[in-house]
């Protein structure tokens, strides 16, 4: 039977970028387990798993805008150095957790270290790549 929305499905997968560096692998790990429809994995991966079926393998591409997005200069924001608990050594590329002003914690990496600011990208790694895949579906 072909995977179709409402099936809980378990895969193995390679996830990819055009360079060819590895950014995800369930090598190692339990298969990856969703349910198809429900939004529980990007837009571009549920599309490619439909029709599928059990112990079928497949390669696919997933532009920008069905994975996480394109990248948005508008996440980029400077604050001031204060802001920052002072006993911490803040370096360029560290992941911090940021609270949004509901109490939202979410992650930024630093992307630059001035003297008196620090700016933050708040865009997901991965937004603005296309993404590409390896999967056999395990389960379905």
């Amino acid at each position: 039977m072909s995977i179709s929305d409402g099936d809980t499905i378990k895969l193995d997968y390679t996830g990819t970028l055009d360079d060819g560096s590895v950014f995800d692998c369930s090598d190692d790990r339990e298969p990856l387990q969703f349910t198809v429809g429900a939004g529980q994995v990007i837009p571009g991966f549920e599309e490619a798993v439909r029709g599928m079926e059990e112990g079928e393998e497949k390669k696919f591409r997933i532009e920008p805008s069905e994975a996480y997005g394109e990248y948005n200069e508008d996440l980029t924001q400077k604050i001031p150095k204060t802001v920052i608990s002072s006993d911490m050594e803040i370096e360029e590329g560290m992941m911090l957790l940021v609270k949004t002003p509901d109490g939202q914690e979410i992650p930024a990496k630093v992307a630059e270290v001035g003297d008196e600011q620090v700016t933050l990208d708040m865009n997901h790694p991965l937004a603005g790549k296309a993404l590409n895949f390896n999967i056999k579906i395990v389960e379905a």
